[in-house]
């Protein structure tokens, strides 16, 4: 039987709750609950899965490490605290993918997790624009003296301090995608690209890292055209897209064409911080004529088989 392959790109919550301090048992319990759901999609035995997946908690606390202990501790930069954040997301999901499947008695399915790299331009406009915050908040005389010292951009962030903002230019491709599609012709579960990559980019044949962030639905759509996924599927904390959000007039919707969605975009409904980018990237996929899917953690294998969240399909 042929299996479809699915691109799953999974919120922040997957990981890390509101309210919760970070701790690895809180992180661990949270992988636990998800990566159950995603078991149930591979061991359905209609799917095979790629997983992507955000890290900004993980990397803001990573930051703040590196701010408290840099006085005894060189600090890492941006990049590099992506990667750390890659390998030990990556590492609780293999092993809690893999204890589930152990648990239903198929310990044959294995399980690999790639570190890897997105090409961004190196003069896309973002760079010129700093706009996705990053790290701790700081006092405005703090935040100044990052500005001089470290050259950092910083912002005010809504009343709550200052904060560091930095670059998210738009993704190019996986660099690592030929390793991605070699694994998957083997094995029916990848973990790959989180929170949207390692941003690089190109100097001559030679690649360098940036200090940048890369929106992880933008890169999971890249992902998805890079593997021929039949579907990419966004799954957050919310059972489905939700227009005049907030209204008494609020709605879900559950099935939306290329042309319908791009019609309320155009209309301002999805806001650019939360469903945005979202909503974006699958219409952008459905455009190809695939099928993308956003839908509620809880709910997968129903979004899936069309019985929950929002569907967008092309004209």
């Amino acid at each position: 039987m042929n299996k479809q392959l699915v691109v799953v790109a999974l919120g922040g919550n997957a990981i890390l709750q509101p309210g919760q301090k970070g701790t690895f048992e809180e992180q661990y319990e949270n992988v636990k609950t998800t990566c159950a759901q995603l078991a149930k999609m591979v061991l359905s035995d209609n799917y095979k899965l790629v997983i992507t997946h955000g890290n900004g908690p993980q990397v803001g606390n990573l930051l703040l490490q590196n701010d408290i202990a840099k006085d005894t501790i060189p600090p890492m930069p941006l990049d590099v605290c992506g990667a750390q954040s890659q390998g030990f997301i990556g590492y609780m999901m293999q092993q809690t993918l893999n204890n589930h499947f152990i648990e239903a008695g198929q310990e044959n399915i294995p399980v690999a997790t790639v570190v890897t790299q997105v090409v961004v331009d190196p003069n896309d406009p973002a760079f010129d624009e700093p706009s996705k915050p990053v790290g701790a908040f700081y006092s405005e005389a703090e935040a100044k003296q990052l500005e001089t010292e470290k050259g950092f951009v910083m912002k005010e962030d809504a009343g709550r301090g200052w904060r560091r903002v930095v670059p998210s230019p738009q993704p190019l491709g996986i660099y690592e995608q030929d390793v991605v599609n070699h694994l998957l012709a083997a094995r029916d579960v990848v973990i790959t690209s989180g929170g949207g990559g390692i941003p690089v980019m190109k100097q001559g044949k030679q690649l360098l890292g940036v200090e940048a962030v890369i929106d992880k639905d933008r890169s999971g759509k890249v992902l998805a055209e890079g593997v021929g996924a039949d579907v990419l599927m966004i799954l957050t904390d919310v059972s489905a897209v939700k227009i005049n959000y907030g209204k008494p007039d609020e709605q879900d919707l559950n099935q939306v064409t290329v042309s319908e969605a791009e019609q309320l975009i155009s209309e301002g409904h999805f806001a650019a911080g939360s469903m945005g980018p979202k909503v974006e990237a699958c219409v952008s996929y459905a455009k190809k004529g695939k099928r993308a899917v956003i839908a509620s953690l809880y709910e997968a294998l129903e979004a899936l088989e069309g019985k929950a969240g929002t569907t967008f399909l092309p004209d």
